[in-house]
């Protein structure tokens, strides 16, 4: 027998090998962070949830009615309807992580690859976007909007 020839008992011993080999590969991934769902608001690409410790966004006058106010900082869209409902929503485009930079038309923007969103819902209007913007609890209080 030659170095390098294949026998029964080699390619039995490497098959061996890789079944364990990726037993373990299996357990280790299963018990990594990588493997549990992420919280719904969780920024969409993945990197830490939005901040929810009570922190003033912006004064209520502040966010147009029909239309939003875009906090880049915070990674906040806020927006208000007719009626006075405001809403907050991850400033971070669900299809590749941009950040959105305009509100028109009743619709947030995503300046990447034209995604819009719709302001009332955050629900993917058109582009390449098929998921919403995520939902940001937010609180008014007194003339304030505050992280919820």
């Amino acid at each position: 027998m030659s170095v390098g020839e294949l026998t029964r008992r080699s390619i039995l011993n490497g098959c061996a090998l890789a079944a364990v080999a990726g037993l373990v590969g299996f357990v280790v991934a299963k018990k990594s962070a990588a493997s549990t769902p992420k919280s719904a608001t969780a920024a969409a690409n993945a990197y830490g949830t939005v901040d929810s410790g009570g922190q003033l966004l912006a004064k209520i006058n502040q966010v147009p009615a029909g239309g939003g106010l875009i906090l880049a900082s915070a990674g906040v869209v806020l927006t208000k309807d007719a009626k006075g409902t405001v809403r907050g929503f991850s400033a971070t485009c669900t299809h590749q992580g941009c950040a959105v930079d305009a509100i028109e038309n009743g619709a947030i923007v995503c300046p990447c690859h034209g995604s819009r969103f719709e302001i009332a819902t955050g629900a993917a209007v058109s582009g390449p976007a098929t998921r919403g913007l995520p939902s940001v609890a937010v609180v008014v209080q007194g003339d304030g909007v505050f992280t919820g």
